[in-house]
């Protein structure tokens, strides 16, 4: 019996949200606190540490594609992908662990244990997401059963990605006593066990139903012409690393936009306004009476609005994905895509209109954007599911995971380029680190970090998007063709 398009349980959509869930707990820490916990808490120089976590980052992009080749020719009785999810999950733990562990080692010692253990730690991540990201375009054919899934999916990050940037550093706080290098430790400690159980979830109730023709050759060199001569890959390649450059870029910047670009006094006064400060002044005195006197709430108002700056993006974010789905089914990922991540170009064009005082009119931005933007998020990788079948489609050859490899290698490109945007701007413009007032340049150049020019990169990434020929008509016309090729 024919089950490739199945429709997916709710068990099953969920199962596999949390292998994303457990991704993330370490992937957004590795994104937001990595260079804080080499410099502040592991004490090595900071422009040591860039070259890690620069290097990292690219030897992580190569080794997907790697991966994705040995994952396609996997053969087990569980399928391709699923097996890479049970072995590395336990091994993908313990990576994390040992990269936020502070062994004295003197400073050549210390420097040697950091490159190890993360290059240790980016293989192991590989081996684990990209079969992770792969098991999506092989749970099921129908491509409105991918968007549902890739909707619970990127719920599941997000509130990953809230655990991250809003309750990471109170976690490292409360659970060392105020010891940064414990706190640090145990909290991975936590990440990594919860991520554990949430891997074996995955693994055990998801199932691969979408299986390669058997006469089908496994030819590397094959695999990498048919995708040399799919348009829609090459799309969707250069536009997730344009969006990954954007997100790097923006993301790293906006901790400067509050510190040196917003007024300080017009963040108390708006921080005042909607009852944060109160709020985390009862908090303060709340931890104080549990006995945790060493845990105290920066009071500085720049990272009180910072915190809430992001936690309201993710929150809108989150909501914002839940109407990806039916967007999707009614007028196409595509169509949907471009409209939103154009609309999402402008919200970010926005902030440079904004005068210093305007903090309130940054926030309502912000959650405009995380709205806008979240419609987005789950069809990105339901599209290169797409991708997927569209190869299989025109060659009669399928290689799911050697197509998602690819993408997430754009994935960790754009994300290095971004993060060293960010360096270059600040360079270009004249930055001084700490200097707390910053020549006009520096300040306007950060303006337009986190506005004029992530937005004009979404613009193209959005024009890009009027050459992928997926779009409704085509999506119907090749699940159907499938459908009938698999029977």
């Amino acid at each position: 019996m024919n089950t490739t398009s199945k429709k997916l349980s709710v068990l099953e959509k969920v199962g596999y949200g949390l292998g994303d869930f457990a991704a993330n707990l370490i992937f957004q820490t590795l994104l937001t606190f990595l260079a804080f916990f080499y410099t502040d808490v592991y004490k090595i120089p900071a422009g040591t540490a860039s070259v890690i976590i620069f290097t990292g980052g690219f030897i992580g992009a190569f080794f997907n594609i790697i991966m994705g080749v040995i994952a396609d020719r996997t053969k087990t009785r569980w399928g391709k992908f699923r097996p890479w999810i049970l072995w590395t999950c336990l091994p993908f733990g313990i990576a994390a662990v040992l990269s936020f562990l502070t062994p004295d080692f003197g400073m050549s010692g210390k420097i040697i244990y950091a490159l190890l253990t993360y290059f240790f730690l980016v293989l192991i991540y590989s081996a684990n997401n990209l079969p992770y990201v792969a098991l999506s375009g092989v749970l099921t054919g129908d491509m409105k059963e991918r968007n549902s899934l890739s909707s619970y999916r990127f719920v599941a990050v997000m509130i990953a990605q809230f655990i991250i940037q809003s309750l990471l550093l109170p976690f490292v706080l409360i659970l060392g006593n105020g010891d940064k290098a414990v706190g640090f430790k145990n909290t991975m400690l936590l990440f990594a066990v919860v991520g554990v159980v949430c891997l074996l979830i995955t693994f055990l109730t998801t199932k691969e139903r979408i299986i390669p023709a058997k006469n089908q050759e496994s030819s590397v060199k094959q695999d990498f012409m048919d995708l040399s001569k799919n348009g829609p890959w090459l799309v969707m390649l250069l536009v997730t690393v344009l969006v990954f450059i954007t997100l790097s870029l923006k993301g790293g910047m906006y901790v400067f936009y509050f510190k040196y670009y917003l007024d300080p006094e017009a963040q108390i006064l708006f921080l005042n306004d909607i009852g944060f400060t109160s709020f985390i002044e009862r908090l303060n005195h709340s931890l104080i009476t549990m006995g945790f006197v060493d845990f105290q709430w920066p009071m500085d108002a720049p990272t009180s609005a910072f915190s809430l700056f992001n936690a309201g993006g993710i929150l809108f974010m989150i909501f914002g994905i839940m109407f990806s789905k039916p967007l999707a089914d009614s007028f196409g990922k595509r169509n949907v895509y471009i409209t939103f991540i154009f609309l999402s170009a402008l919200s970010l064009l926005a902030f440079n209109f904004y005068s210093r005082s305007a903090v309130a009119m940054v926030f309502l931005t912000q959650l405009l954007h995380g709205f806008i933007y979240g419609i987005t998020i789950p069809l990105l990788w339901a599209m290169i599911a797409d991708v997927a079948d569209y190869s299989e489609w025109k060659n009669n050859r399928r290689a799911t995971a050697t197509v998602f490899s690819a993408m997430i290698f754009g994935l960790k490109i754009g994300i290095s380029i971004g993060s060293a945007l960010g360096a270059a701007f600040l360079s270009k413009y004249g930055y001084v680190a700490e200097e707390v007032n910053q020549v006009p340049a520096a300040v306007e150049g950060i303006k337009l970090s986190v506005s004029i020019y992530p937005g004009f990169i979404f613009i193209i990434s959005a024009v890009l998007l009027c050459f992928y020929v997926i779009d409704k008509k085509m999506e119907i016309q090749i699940e159907t063709d499938l459908e009938e090729r698999r029977m």
